[in-house]
């Protein structure tokens, strides 16, 4: 995925193991499977049940783990977690699970999503005399459940998730359990698995298929969920709600082998691309996708145009992380390292570009640029879901429309930045009926917030920066 150098992140992955002797290493394969959810920082926490041993550090996952440090994370239980740090938010001390220990009991976090009330409930916390370590949400939800100390896990944590709202699945180890969430709107995707006796948890559904284990069924909204030796558990913190899947999980986050909300994401892609065709069809000789998340998008194109489909750009997967460097100069270099125009198909062509979003647009302009420079003739670009305007509070690092191109340009002006002979975006209702056949149910719908500008859950005042007020 060209995330990393478009401007779009998501911030986690989350994945646990309960009742397995190689809980660790099948966590650390997990998170392999997860690792385009997040690459700046991962961690693991193990339970033999009686003691949690836990590694963590910066980096991607076979950089931040050794086969030593492995074998040391003895136990048949864990959690685990992939991150993408959002600013100020780097630090050591922010890369989860988030390991909390008493006199009592332990109890390690792994969180996939954003407290849209975070800061009031800190301010709250800390006039209670709580001193907060990090600067993650994910804290507050432990001195949260921590606070209820008169009550049972099980009813603490219940308590706790009462009084945060926004977007969260979770994942909490103790040396005898798992409690595993998800939020009321359900914004963010987790599910159950099953290896053997052992229980799966994981942000994907891929990662099931990376180690062997069977998918059982989605953690549903409002639901949680407790997992010990006598097996699964499920009660509810809260009455169903209409469901709001991130629609940015079908577009871009997930896997295309990962299943969301009983629908498969190669799939969905393949419809917006279809759909797309039939809103902005375009005369033209080949149709080419962004990789990797947008070839899906663009086979659909080709197959509903009728326009051959041609790897017209071919990434290159062995470029560091460009995303890292200072300057748009050297970020916009970045895009040319990692990808490449293929001459032979788009020389003398009408090239369609099919992409998946456009964020800030210097990604798109360059990849236009590229497509000319090799030879093409015109570039047509269709982008599978509709113009990103708004900010993204639940997980997403588009805190600020500032960054977003299509806050404050016409669509025409945008294909006059980028160098697009023509530019179009699929439509809303069609993004809607490409991930769930044009309906909505109590348990099947999805977020359009950044589209629309239609949030799902109150945005409290604190979370919106500063600069977005004015």
């Amino acid at each position: 995925m060209l995330g990393e150098i478009r401007g779009l992140n998501e911030e986690c992955g989350v994945f646990g193991v309960f009742g397995h002797p190689d809980a660790a290493q099948l966590t650390y394969y997990g998170l392999h499977a997860l690792q385009h959810r997040g690459q700046e920082g991962a961690g693991i926490v193990t339970t033999d049940g009686e003691q949690v041993h836990a590694a963590k550090g910066h980096g991607l996952i076979n950089d931040v783990f050794s086969q030593n440090q492995l074998e040391e994370l003895t136990g048949h239980a864990s959690v685990g977690h992939v991150r993408y740090a959002t600013a100020g938010d780097g630090g050591y001390e922010n890369i989860q699970p988030l390991l909390f220990r008493t006199q009592t009991e332990s109890m390690a976090l792994a969180h996939n999503g954003n407290l849209v009330n975070a800061q009031g409930l800190k301010r709250q916390l800390e006039a209670q005399g709580s001193i907060l370590q990090t600067t993650s949400d994910t804290e507050v939800i432990a001195h949260l459940i921590q606070r209820a100390g008169h009550m049972n896990k099980e009813e603490a944590i219940s308590q706790a998730l009462t009084m945060i709202k926004g977007a969260y699945s979770l994942a909490i180890l103790t040396e005898k359990r798992m409690y595993v969430a998800m939020d009321p709107r359900g914004l963010r995707p987790l599910s159950i698995g099953k290896l053997g006796d052992a229980y799966i948890v994981s942000s994907e559904t891929c990662a099931f298929d990376v180690i062997g284990a069977t998918h059982v069924r989605e953690v549903k909204p409002g639901e949680l969920i407790i997992i010990d030796d006598n097996g699964l558990q499920a009660t509810r913190f809260s009455e169903p709600i209409q469901r709001t899947l991130c629609s940015m999980e079908y577009v871009y986050f997930s896997r295309p082998d990962s299943n969301l909300d009983g629908k498969n994401v190669h799939a969905s892609r393949k419809t917006m691309g279809k759909k797309l065709a039939e809103e902005s069809f375009v005369e033209a000789d080949v149709v080419t996708g962004v990789p990797d998340s947008s070839i899906s998008a663009a086979i659909g194109y080709a197959e509903a145009s009728s326009i051959p489909y041609e790897l017209g750009l071919i990434k290159n997967r062995y470029v560091g992380r460009t995303f890292i460097q200072p300057s748009q100069e050297l970020r916009e270099q970045g895009v040319k390292m990692k990808l490449s125009a293929v001459r032979g198909i788009v020389d003398g062509k009408r090239v369609v570009m099919v992409d998946d979003s456009i964020v800030r647009g210097t990604t798109s302009r360059r990849i236009v640029t590229m497509l000319k420079e090799a030879g093409a003739t015109e570039v047509h670009v269709r982008i599978a879901s509709p113009p990103i305007k708004n900010p993204c509070y639940y997980g997403i690092d588009t805190s600020t429309s500032g960054e977003l191109i299509a806050s404050n340009k016409s669509i025409e002006e945008i294909r006059e930045q980028i160098g697009a002979d023509s530019l179009s975006f699929l439509s809303t209702d069609g993004l809607e009926a490409a991930i769930h056949d044009g309906e909505q149910s109590l348990e099947h719908g999805s977020c359009q917030a950044c589209f629309t500008g239609n949030y799902p859950t109150e945005i409290f005042p604190s979370t919106i920066p500063p600069y977005e007020k004015e």
